[in-house]
């Protein structure tokens, strides 16, 4: 028969646990310090690097998007906040501010043609028309960070991905996995018919029919029924060409 530990066992075991958990903790606190010191010292070395490179970080698209990374690697936003040291070093804060108000006002402009929904492809391109005079060039980078500062303005304002291509939606309206599947669809030729949709995914004529009416009544399709084949076309403008209204419209 085993003999049960006394009092003094007991008391020896609960102060070895106090010992381990205190030497846990002090471990931890210790790891914590050296990376807030680690952290810290990165901090200070890209704040020295952002002031060797801001020339760089302000005109060059590539460059930019690379200070970027290396500031989300180390947890600096320098998109945050209009005011402090970044903006006052970089300015890059209005300058995302500014690329917000003409993505807004793009959207704005196309939303009659496209219903909302527009490609990052041509929308990255109408505001490259639009600030021909500007110091700095932009990329789909650019782009992307200032759509997700709009985020502010409520539901609407975000990209989706659709098949290759990456859609900007300015409109609160809810696409479900029917209507991404004929937008990719779409992309092939800028239009779909009933039994291209049918022939495509197996789907009975009234699901196809229903798909596509709910794209017509979101403002998001346009009908041709012009053809001497006698059947319905129904246009995407969001994955097609915008050169028809890249122009006057803007």
């Amino acid at each position: 028969m085993r003999r049960r530990p006394g009092i003094g066992g007991l008391q020896n075991a609960a102060a070895a646990r106090d010992q381990y958990r205190l030497l846990g903790e002090n471990v931890a606190k210790l790891r914590t310090d050296v990376l807030t010191e680690q952290l810290s010292t990165f901090r200070s070395q890209l704040e020295d690097f952002a002031r060797k490179h801001k020339n760089d970080i302000r005109k060059n698209p590539a460059f930019r998007a690379q200070f970027h990374e290396m500031c989300a690697k180390v947890g600096v936003d320098p998109l945050a906040s209009n005011k402090g040291f970044w903006a006052e070093l970089l300015g890059i804060g209005d300058f995302y501010y500014e690329l917000g108000v003409q993505i807004v006002d793009i959207c704005l402009a196309t939303r009659p043609h496209n219903g909302g929904l527009i490609s990052l492809e041509d929308l990255c391109r109408l505001l490259g028309q639009r600030r021909k005079g500007a110091r700095e060039a932009i990329s789909e980078d650019d782009c992307l960070r200032a759509i997700s500062k709009l985020k502010v303005l409520g539901n609407g304002f975000e990209v989706i991905s659709v098949g290759k291509k990456k859609l900007v939606r300015s409109v609160p309206t809810e696409l479900n996995k029917d209507h991404n599947e004929i937008l990719e669809l779409a992309q092939g030729q800028g239009f779909v018919t009933v039994d291209e949709v049918q022939k495509r995914f197996s789907w009975s004529s009234g699901r196809a029919t229903d798909a596509l009416e709910t794209l017509l009544e979101e403002g998001l399709a346009m009908i041709d029924d012009g053809h001497r084949d006698g059947r319905r076309r129904y246009w995407f403008p969001c994955v097609s060409s915008v050169s028809s209204y890249a122009g006057d419209t803007l």
